[in-house]
């Protein structure tokens, strides 16, 4: 899902020129919002340590975590749990229904391909700022986790050197080739890597596993922004990081609002259930993170899928 919304849906290229001009008149200077401020504002570098105790929880073969364990394909580099989000389901088949229904293999397919190929110009221009937050995790060995993985376009800012483990998840599993093309292009050793089809919505990860999730446009795309974020917490390592990148509603009363609401219904169908409304700025803000660093930017190539939050926060 990562990079699922940047423009890329077919509206995006209609009304690109109609919308360029209201961005080049609302673009200001980015902002900082700074929530519960007291808390560390760098990597809590001795929970980070893997001479700290590991995760007790082991991989089992029995029951509900044995059935998890089939559905992502075998073991992983962490340790699988099915989340505290599946209870009530008695595979994570079910779990993948409920919060991502199945798409015909061809879209699938052609989704993972347009993702691909056509995110070149927003990658471009958004590329400071990922730099600027991915910085965080560079040249520290880590666990790391990107939810809505897609093809991989973040892996370049932090997976490269033999130190870094990921994991990436992501309910289109025509996703896998392109993002472990992207891990290699990074020098991400093959064995430090693992795809698994997965939503956010339940990680199918132990609790405090890893040192760091990685999520860029994927919470405009899940069932339930919240649910994904508690999510993030849980696999976090007492001194963990989340970077985001996402983008969120326009300000109300505005024209670029007015046409995100018009447009929304189109774009979940075109770009894969992206929603143009969403205050994801809150949704981290009030996710229980010790610490939220939280910038707003426009961005010219990204047209009526702006404004942009972006950022760390801490657990």
């Amino acid at each position: 899902m990562s990079a699922h919304c940047a423009a890329i849906s077919l509206l995006s290229l209609s009304l690109k020129a109609s919308i360029c001009s209201i961005n080049e008149t609302t673009n200001k200077p980015k902002l900082q919002k700074r929530v519960n401020s007291g808390a560390p504002s760098k990597l809590n570098t001795e929970f980070l340590s893997h001479d700290s105790p590991e995760p007790t929880n082991k991989p089992c073969f029995c029951g509900r975590r044995h059935l998890i364990e089939a559905a992502t394909l075998g073991t992983t580099l962490f340790p699988i749990q099915p989340s505290v989000a599946t209870g009530p389901f008695s595979d994570y088949t079910a779990v993948l229904k409920k919060f991502h229904p199945p798409r015909p293999d061809w879209y699938e397919e052609f989704y993972a391909g347009v993702m691909n190929s056509a995110t070149e110009s927003y990658e471009a221009e958004v590329a400071t700022y990922k730099s600027e937050i991915f910085s965080n995790l560079k040249g520290k060995g880590l666990r790391i986790l990107e939810i809505g993985i897609g093809t991989g376009p973040n892996l370049s800012y932090y997976a490269s050197g033999s130190d870094v483990e990921v994991v990436g998840i992501d309910p289109n599993p025509k996703m896998e080739k392109y993002a472990r093309s992207s891990a290699s292009s990074a020098g991400l050793p093959p064995s430090n890597f693992e795809f698994i089809q997965a939503v956010g919505e339940a990680i199918p990860l132990s609790d405090a596993s890893v040192d760091a999730v990685v999520g860029t446009l994927v919470l405009c795309s899940v069932k339930d922004v919240d649910m994904t974020l508690k999510e993030v917490v849980r696999v976090l390592r007492p001194g963990g990081l989340y970077v985001f990148v996402e983008h969120v509603a326009a300000k109300d009363g505005t024209f670029l609002k007015f046409i995100q609401r018009v447009l929304d219904p189109l774009q979940q169908t075109l770009a894969d259930g992206c929603h143009l409304s969403r205050n994801t700025g809150n949704n981290i803000s009030r996710a229980g993170f010790s610490d939220v660093e939280l910038n707003m930017t426009f961005l010219s190539s990204a047209t009526f899928i702006n404004p942009h939050a972006y950022g760390v926060a801490y657990k």
